[in-house]
């Protein structure tokens, strides 16, 4: 998808085709060399998403290494540091892992090195909240050695090129004959080689505190929840939520941001920012249950799989309630238009919607009573198949079952609504390819229809699974 800074054109753009399978394994780890002093060097980032499976929550790992190997044998590292990253909380949608700078070379295989894990998932009981149980997962191998089909060349001076991971959920975590999962992980993952205008390389969804300001220089500095920094550049297609700008983000703002790295330099140039809070907290999840069940909502329970700053009370991993009190401002991410409001607000609220929320950090030292001032719904990918004989192509829809542990939460069937900027991916080339059974990937927009009430999706990308 070429990458451009209006969101039409964004979702309108043709998608590659499906990750490379992963071809090898390894048992040993890889140890990056040195860097030589006035070794010319170019940028080099790491951008990751996933699949989720099951009632599987969350698969949390320590990453202790990304290294890079030429032919010769000579490694270089990906990555800094050894943040610790759930790749149960991408689905569909790509973000930013890392970016540094690396010796100039042809690079032919990737080797990733990971440490201890934790596997959760959901538990739920008939009409009553669901929960979240944890255990430590146990890793069938801890290094996984990835050759390259098309390989990472890195040029001094030019242009980001970077590798995408899909960690491979379904493939890696163990189930025994009834189902039910083991604790045990066979460690798989999809690598292939990606330039910055890749779509690969587009940045979906990337929350982060900001740092720093410079208002002369039309950009400003955040800090990612792995502790990188990073300047964002804006200009005039920037496109700001709820009549943002620049000149309103301070030290205690936490902004999210969907764009691409920049051409000339290791920056990002934003498509679209939204400033979750002004506050100084921020979290972002899934909405596993809502109460009361209809109506306008007086509080909701999340799973937070994303948390700005990790010292307000809160957990990552944990399910926390967030109590409303009717003055909450309500929006939908990259929706601009007023008609927005009857697509999502406190009646609206639905199991099963990603929604990034912010406020004071005072309002998040207890988890059982979460005070917040701002609600944003957000895109998240829905597994599930084609119900059969629900395909209509005058409409642009089809119905789906979700399955996996979304499908915990979102028992009934929900309409799929398409328009003439849904992307087709991994195989399917446009509505002709959604046949009955058909196992599907949605990434959009879980609402109630304001008339019918029935639940929809509004589809962003639709991604064929069945491979």
């Amino acid at each position: 998808m070429p990458i451009v800074s209006s969101r039409s054109a964004h979702i309108s753009a043709i998608y590659l085709a499906a990750l490379l399978a992963l071809s090898g394994c390894g048992s040993s780890s890889n140890t990056a060399t040195p860097i030589p002093a006035n070794t010319p060097t170019g940028a080099s980032f790491v951008t990751g998403t996933d699949a989720p499976m099951s009632a599987v929550t969350s698969f949390q790992v320590m990453l202790n290494s990304i290294t890079a190997t030429t032919a010769s044998g000579t490694s270089v590292s990906l990555l800094s540091g050894t943040p610790t990253v759930d790749f149960a909380r991408f689905n569909g949608l790509n973000t930013l892992l890392d970016m540094n700078d690396v010796p100039a070379g042809t690079y032919t295989s990737v080797t990733i090195s990971l440490g201890s894990a934790t596997l959760g998932y959901l538990n739920t009981a008939s009409g009553t909240a669901p929960t979240i149980a944890t255990e430590p997962a146990t890793l069938t191998t801890s290094t996984v050695t990835v050759p390259l089909t098309t390989p990472l060349v890195v040029a001094a001076n030019s242009a980001p090129a970077g590798i995408h991971l899909d960690f491979k959920l379904a493939q890696s975590i163990q189930v025994d004959n009834n189902g039910q999962v083991t604790g045990t992980v066979n460690p798989t993952f999809a690598v292939n080689a990606v330039s910055n205008t890749d779509p690969q390389a587009y940045i979906d969804e990337f929350t982060a505190a900001v740092v720093s300001v410079d208002t002369s220089a039309q950009s400003f500095v955040i800090q990612g929840p792995h502790g990188r920094s990073f300047t964002v550049n804006v200009n005039g297609q920037t496109e700001w939520d709820g009549n943002a700008s620049l000149s309103q983000l301070t030290s205690s703002s936490i902004v999210q941001i969907s764009g691409q790295l920049d051409k000339a330099d290791t920056t990002i140039d934003a498509d679209e920012i939204d400033i979750v809070s002004q506050q100084g907290f921020a979290a972002s999840g899934l909405i596993t249950y809502v109460t009361p069940a209809s109506g306008p909502a007086t509080s909701f329970d999340l799973y937070m799989r994303s948390l700005l700053p990790t010292t307000t009370g809160l957990t990552l991993g944990q399910i926390a309630q967030v109590n409303l009190t009717g003055s909450e401002k309500y929006s939908i991410y990259w929706r601009h238009n007023p008609l927005t409001r009857f697509l999502f607000g406190a009646d609206q609220l639905l199991a099963g919607q990603d929604v990034a929320i912010g406020g004071p950090a005072t309002g998040a030292t207890n988890a059982q009573s979460v005070s917040v001032h701002r609600i944003v719904l957000r895109d998240w990918g829905l597994n599930g198949t084609v119900v059969p004989g629900s395909e209509n192509s005058s409409n642009m829809s089809f119905q789906m079952q979700v399955n996996g542990f979304a499908g915990l939460l979102i028992p009934q069937t929900v309409n799929v609504i398409l328009t003439n900027g849904t992307e087709f991916r991994k195989g399917f080339s446009g509505m002709s390819s959604i046949t009955d059974g058909a196992p599907v990937r949605v990434v959009g927009l879980l609402v109630k229809d304001p008339l019918s009430g029935q639940t929809a999706l509004l589809g962003h990308y639709v991604d064929d699974m069945s491979h």
